[in-house]
């Protein structure tokens, strides 16, 4: 086997955003519109509002760790850090649910997609030339897919606002409620503030892809990068998301009129531009959903690799494996696309609702991470601004996911819960074939350059290494 290398710090701050808006699929909203439509009675873009407030507070906490922990494992790595190594590894564990499910829900939306167009193809061959596809990518180089990725998100924003206006044209003429200036979006009569929770429990997780930004840590040409693109990320997709939902709202108050609300983008699409715009908005929603393949499969593998570099999954010279030339975890990005596979026979629904479970754990200890810490690791909770931004900001991004936490379906907590359990018996066998404990962790694990990962001032302390 080839000698270990380091990943190749190659992303420059836009790459880096284009890559966290891609894995958010801007084009989603159009897709859950029916859906959150009929749960809110009628205000998706409040759902998506209390939503974004929710994720401001995370992506705070997100930025923040990623500045003191400047490695690729996102949630796994802050919380093994900062509060405890078998913390972090049940963390990892469930995010792992999250990643890398993400990648095989975008091979089975593609599925859906080409076995409608083409019904005398069997989907399997659908998914595994897709799956094919981006996995040599990916493997390929970060370089081409940040390119491809750039390529496609431009592609999908750009048929957005040619929605917009085409639908602001509508309004015009009458159609909906026949004026944009109008609060029906927002709010009218018949609003339950537990319809508009649920709604934003499900569009919150169209948000997801700033988070997965701090996976590519080590491969950003300056590590300050990161907490800008986070930021910088969410508030894009948030306008986005905003924009295109108070519009297509005001368009589409109810969706009584539609034959399908499960996925309402198509008939939208037909309804405010006719049969060619919606074959263009149709094509912005596959390339989306392409980018998102790419941006995913991308950040996965990177969480393969950390672990597999702690040594936490096995066998770790595989997963931790990274290509001499092309600077990428080859086998880690295999990997991915073999689970990828798996989206030949699943539904949507059913994924969808293994996903949310991974993605609320990850949330959820971010921020306890910087409390972790920044308040009992360095003792930083004496002054007002320590006090404001060390314990209150993440007390309060706890908390709103905390209300997440409360509307997520049985189902997915069931779920989540049993691949926790697979996570503990996983854990014990590991400890018995190896003689290696979860807690177990090299000096050199924190980056590819084998800094300890820092803020930039000073090293962590040895306590965080030697648990």
């Amino acid at each position: 086997m080839a000698q270990q290398g380091g990943l190749k710090r190659s992303l420059g701050l836009w790459a880096i955003v284009a890559l966290g808006l891609g894995y958010m699929t801007p084009t989603v909203l159009f897709d859950t519109f029916g859906i959150v439509t009929q749960q809110t009675n009628g205000v998706v873009p409040l759902a998506y509002l209390l939503a974004l407030v929710v994720m401001i507070f995370t992506a705070i906490s997100y930025g923040r760790m990623s500045k003191v922990f400047p490695t690729a494992g996102s949630s796994y790595t802050y919380a093994r850090e900062a509060i405890h190594p078998r913390v972090g590894f049940m963390v990892g564990w469930a995010a792992l649910l999250d990643y890398l499910l993400l990648p095989l829900v975008n091979a089975l939306i593609i599925r859906l997609y080409m076995t409608s167009l083409f019904p005398a193809v069997p989907g399997w061959i659908w998914v595994v030339v897709f799956v094919a596809g981006v996995t040599a990518i990916n493997a390929w180089s970060l370089n081409s897919t940040s390119r491809l990725n750039f390529v496609l998100v431009v592609f999908a924003v750009v048929l957005i606002a040619v929605f917009l206006v085409l639908a602001v044209v509508q309004l015009s003429r009458g159609m909906g409620d026949g004026t944009l200036l109008t609060t029906k979006p927002l709010f009218h009569s018949g609003i339950h503030a537990t319809a508009v929770l649920t709604g934003a429990t499900v569009v919150c997780f169209s948000f997801i892809g700033f988070d997965a930004i701090t996976m590519y840590t080590e491969e950003a040409r300056d590590r300050r990068h990161v907490p800008k693109a986070i930021i910088i990320t969410l508030l894009i997709g948030g306008a986005i998301f905003l924009a295109a939902g108070y519009v297509a709202q005001a368009v589409f108050p109810t969706v009584a009129g539609f034959h399908q609300t499960d996925d309402t983008l198509p008939e939208m699409a037909l309804l405010v531009g006719g049969r060619f715009f919606q074959i263009l908005f149709v094509a912005a929603a596959f390339a989306a959903t392409v980018a998102s393949a790419l941006a995913s499969h991308a950040s996965v593998s990177r969480l393969l690799h950390v672990m597999g570099r702690n040594r936490v999954l096995q066998p770790a010279r595989l997963f931790a494996y990274v290509h001499p030339k092309r600077g990428t975890p080859v086998y880690a990005t295999i990997a991915v696309g073999v689970v990828s596979l798996l989206a030949i026979t699943p539904s949507l629904e059913l994924v969808a609702s293994m996903i949310n479970f991974g993605a609320l754990i990850a949330f959820t200890f971010v921020n306890l991470s910087v409390i972790g810490y920044f308040v009992f690791r360095r003792r930083e909770h004496h002054t007002v601004k320590q006090i404001a931004t060390n314990v209150l900001l993440p007390v309060v991004g706890t908390a709103m996911t905390g209300v997440l936490w409360s509307f997520l379906h049985r189902d997915a907590l069931i779920v989540g819960l049993s691949w926790a359990a697979i996570g503990v018996v996983y854990a014990v066998v590991l400890s018995r074939i190896t003689g290696r404990s979860v807690t177990d962790i090299d000096l050199g694990d924190h980056g590819a350059d084998g800094d300890p990962g820092d803020s930039g001032d000073e090293e962590i302390a040895p306590e965080l290494v030697t648990v």
